[in-house]
């Protein structure tokens, strides 16, 4: 038998010891898994932002072809009277081409030339028409003028289509390189700013396609948004906190409005093609039929976030001013509603970033549809700066991989924006009791 001083005396300390190393090691193990789930997050995120980043830079630039014309009165303007209508019907088609023809005095044939002509923009006659009507004084004159350049071209000269794979899979030539090397070595390729990229619309053409009319037709659709959903949705807030009755009635409203909140877009979407367009005939592709649908799917968001500010408000506010005599209709006006103004406009702010960014609702009412020109107003057929995106991802030419890029580059700041306008009208507006 073992004496009593080998026997160990356990205490209930060393239990507890025990029990709090193995809840330490626990925690740092939990530790451990949060922080490799949000550095995890981290890079991934910052692997997306990177690869849209890479793959939209270049868009912001474009090249151009410094080509000398001769803009001869006999070919733009016979009659001399600088007509704004005889100078936009001149054949400033034929005046590059033949220009482009005399810098390379060496191409004959009818394939040779087809590929030399592919070198610059079906839209740079239309650039030098445009410039002329504005300007007639250029007619007789013979000077250098800036010219786009074909995707293609375009993609060469920034390194998106390599030169090393064979001619037969490449969209551009062997020759066409030739003579790009030519072009560029002359200095007569520039790389500008590619301003067009945010005062043009929608385009066939990748170089000539921009984001403006998607701006403006997104810029009309938020404001039918803002028109419709604000108003609406503070006061059903204001209403259901303040002055509805609380009973099974109210009950029901509140599970309903909570549940909206989590519908699918589409689903709104649905709605608004049976309803909008179907049954009241509203016209199709519109921003008015855009702005009535994303209120909709935003009314829920501002309902609850609007009801949450005046819930914050503290009920001494409400008591005083009932102490001194004021009506409930005084209460909500004159006290209530400013001091749970900013968080009320903070949930409408990101109800409103949530509308911008969505696409499906905007699908089902038509704002698909190819639209060139720029819409001047609600009623004007166009589309969202997010279904632009969508249009642009579906195309073949390897240029409109980086109008897609460029264009979520885009619609990702105005998204920050409307974010970090909501956290700083938060933040400054902020009253703490």
């Amino acid at each position: 038998m073992s004496s009593a001083s080998d026997r160990r005396v356990y205490l209930p300390t060393d239990r507890v010891r025990r029990g709090l190393a193995k809840r330490y090691a626990a925690e740092r193990r939990f530790r451990v898994a949060c922080l490799a789930a949000i550095s995890s997050a981290l890079l991934f995120l910052a692997f997306l932002f990177g690869s849209i980043f890479s793959n939209g830079v270049g868009a912001f630039s474009q090249n151009y072809l410094a080509l000398e014309l001769d803009l001869a009165e006999e070919l733009i303007d016979p009659a001399g009277n600088r007509d704004p209508r005889a100078l936009a019907a001149a054949d400033y088609r034929s005046l590059i081409r033949g220009a482009f023809e005399e810098r390379f005095p060496s191409v004959s044939g009818r394939a040779d030339r087809r590929q030399l002509h592919a070198l610059i923009s079906s839209g740079a006659e239309f650039d030098l028409r445009d410039r002329v009507v504005r300007d007639p004084v250029l007619v007789g004159q013979r000077q250098v003028f800036r010219l786009p350049l074909s995707d293609d071209a375009d993609m060469l000269l920034k390194g998106r289509i390599s030169r090393q794979v064979p001619e037969a899979e490449r969209r551009v030539s062997d020759r066409q390189i030739a003579w790009l090397d030519d072009l560029a070595s002359s200095g007569q390729i520039e790389k500008r700013f590619n301003l067009a990229f945010f005062t043009r619309g929608d385009s066939r053409e990748p170089e000539l396609a921009g984001i403006w009319g998607a701006v403006v037709g997104s810029f009309y659709t938020m404001v039918v948004t803002l028109v419709l959903s604000f108003p609406l949705g503070a006061g059903a807030a204001l209403y259901l906190e303040e002055f509805a009755p609380k009973n099974r009635w109210t009950d029901l409203i509140e599970i309903n409005i909570n549940n909206l909140a989590a519908v699918p877009s589409i689903v709104f979407g649905l709605l608004g093609l049976s309803v909008f367009l179907n049954f009241l005939k509203l016209p199709r592709s519109a921003p008015l039929v855009g702005g009535l649908v994303l209120s909709l799917m935003t009314l829920p968001t501002i309902i609850i976030a609007s009801r949450a500010a005046l819930q914050a408000v503290p009920p001494s506010i409400r008591e005083a001013a009932y102490g001194l005599g004021a009506s409930p209709l005084q209460v909500m006006a004159h006290h209530v509603l400013p001091l749970a103004m900013p968080g009320m406009l903070t949930g409408t702010i990101i109800g409103m970033a949530r509308a911008l960014g969505e696409t499906a609702p905007l699908l089902m009412i038509g704002m698909v549809a190819f639209v060139v020109d720029v819409p001047g107003g609600v009623f004007d057929p166009a589309t969202a700066l997010p279904v632009q995106v969508y249009l642009w991802a579906d195309s073949p030419e390897r240029a409109f991989v980086e109008k897609t890029s460029a264009a979520i580059i885009v619609l990702l700041g105005f998204l920050v924006l409307m974010n970090l306008a909501a956290v700083v009208l938060r933040r400054r507006s902020e009253i703490r009791w």
